[in-house]
């Protein structure tokens, strides 16, 4: 069992038999009263996003989540295609789950694969990726030392504020917790 105070982003908790993920949350010391945690959740299973307030103390549940390493096949329409590494098994999930998680699908990808009494449900994904830029505007000399940026799409459809300096073509490690432009990958 949880606590309130156990809360913080990214921590998996069962509540009314679904799993969910603390997206944001909040614990408040009102001046007069009792303390109490306000969360925002992502349900696992079907991508909806609920918002609860907790008192202070109140305990969640555990979910029961096993999670497998896979990697990322292919998009179908609106259905995203996973095999486990070591079984070779093939398991699906909805775009409507993932949300904008499946702007960082690339293909091979590693990721973790999160099982709910049995069922994928949803993914984990590594902290960086490495993407392609597609599209950005080309850099304009002497813009390289100035520390703007300017917006680059990458091959899976993600756009980046990247620095003037990156251009088309260029091979980008991306952090996937918050979105944002970590690096160059210089290739050999």
């Amino acid at each position: 069992m949880y606590e309130t105070s156990d809360f913080r982003k990214g921590l998996k908790i069962e509540i009314d038999e679904y799993p969910f993920v603390i997206v944001d949350f909040q614990h408040v010391k009102p001046g007069k009263g009792n303390q109490f945690t306000r969360t925002k959740m992502k349900n696992l299973v079907n991508g909806y996003v609920l918002e609860r307030t907790f008192k202070s103390g109140e305990k969640v549940a555990v979910p029961d989540l096993e999670e497998n390493k896979c990697a990322f096949l292919y998009p179908e329409g609106d259905v995203y295609h996973f095999m486990d590494t070591k079984t070779y098994e093939q398991f699906e999930i909805g775009k409507e789950v993932l949300g904008d998680i499946c702007l960082y699908l690339i293909p091979d990808l590693e990721v973790n694969l999160l099982f709910f009494k049995g069922r994928a449900v949803n993914i984990d994904l590594p902290n960086f990726i490495e993407a392609l830029v597609e599209q950005t505007d080309p850099g304009v000399k002497g813009d390289t030392a100035s520390g703007g940026s300017k917006p680059a799409t990458m091959s899976t459809g993600l756009v980046v504020n990247v620095p003037f300096h990156i251009n088309i073509g260029d091979t980008l490690k991306i952090d996937t917790r918050t979105g944002d432009y970590a690096e160059r990958v210089r290739r050999a």
